[in-house]
């Protein structure tokens, strides 16, 4: 078993009043447009799951074996949603376009991440289900790719499915990295794991690619930010605020992201936290030349009202 945690760095420290209060470790890589490295910070080399990092890697892999979407739709298939109204509407419709039905999706079944969507489906008796779960795109590009491969759907998610091997092998040759691991991610599809640099090395491919399927996701996510996370997300804030980026957030603390001048970065935060990712990302971004403003700002509360920071150990505003 790997340990993640022993080269870790500091990537961010929690500052309350005149006190650190705690710090988030973790490994970080930025790219220059030639592959290489601005910045590294732990073990870039870290063996890693990229969780649903991967989905845009894993939508290549689709397009590769068959699948025809672009713009909105292949958005959704890169997407950790929030299931809101305007999400649900484009599942549906990767859905029709290949004659299958939100029945046959074997995604875990939850509720939307976007709290007023899920207080609406209660106020309608309605309850979790896999066309709400935030991965609801990824499984339904998954079963338009096996009509249009020839392949059966029933065992989709099944790790030696033809599909699932398509999408190992894709993960692989975008990353450089063969996949050593593989495991069950919370949607219910098998998992494969890389390395941090791995990661962003293949973000790095896609925003470079100048067509085929590459370019396609990097177009579509690019193109279409909202429907890659949604509302209030760091994701669609900060692609919407760098025209050409492409940013996808993982689980536990993994982000990935390719940037319009062809480099990339990557970093996974070893705790899992997600609160200290939109100051981490923000002073990458930076360490690349791409100011983002205040979108890394996360303040510390104190009874409601701001009385300290989340802050990055590097970069302009370094703690």
């Amino acid at each position: 078993m790997t340990d993640i945690d022993s080269a870790a760095a500091p990537l961010a420290r929690v500052v309350r009043g005149d006190l650190v209060e705690s710090v988030h470790r973790g490994h970080l890589v930025v790219l220059a447009p030639d592959g290489g490295v601005r910045l590294a910070l732990g073990d870039p080399d870290s063996v890693i799951w990229a969780r649903s990092s991967l989905k845009p890697l894993q939508a290549v892999g689709m397009l590769e074996s068959g699948l025809d979407v672009d713009g909105a739709l292949l958005a959704l298939v890169c997407a950790s949603h929030n299931a809101e109204p305007g999400h649900l509407v484009v599942v549906d419709a990767i859905l029709s376009s290949s004659g299958v039905t939100a029945g046959q999706l074997r995604n875990t079944p939850d509720w939307p991440l976007d709290p007023e969507s899920a207080a609406q489906r209660r106020a309608d008796g309605e309850g979790p289900a896999s066309i709400t779960q935030n991965c609801s795109g990824k499984h339904a590009g998954m079963l338009a790719t096996c009509v249009a491969a020839g392949w059966p759907n029933a065992g989709y998610l099944e790790v030696d499915h033809p599909l699932q091997l398509a999408l190992r092998d894709a993960v692989a040759e975008l990353t450089g990295v063969p996949v050593a691991h593989v495991t069950v991610d919370g949607c219910g599809a098998p998992l494969f794991s890389t390395t941090l640099v791995g990661l962003a090395r293949s973000f790095a491919g896609l925003v470079g690619a100048s067509a085929g399927p590459r370019a396609r996701v990097a177009r579509s996510m690019a193109r279409f930010p909202w429907h890659v996370a949604g509302t209030g997300r760091d994701a669609t804030r900060f692609m919407e605020a760098v025209p050409g980026l492409i940013a996808k957030d993982g689980a536990d603390g993994v982000y990935a992201a390719g940037l319009p001048d062809g480099g990339a970065l990557a970093f996974k935060v070893v705790d899992g936290s997600s609160r200290p990712r939109p100051a981490v990302l923000a002073a990458a971004l930076a360490v690349a030349g791409y100011d983002v403003g205040d979108l890394g700002a996360t303040p510390v509360l104190g009874h409601g009202e701001p009385v300290g920071a989340v802050l990055p150990t590097f970069g302009p505003g370094a703690a």
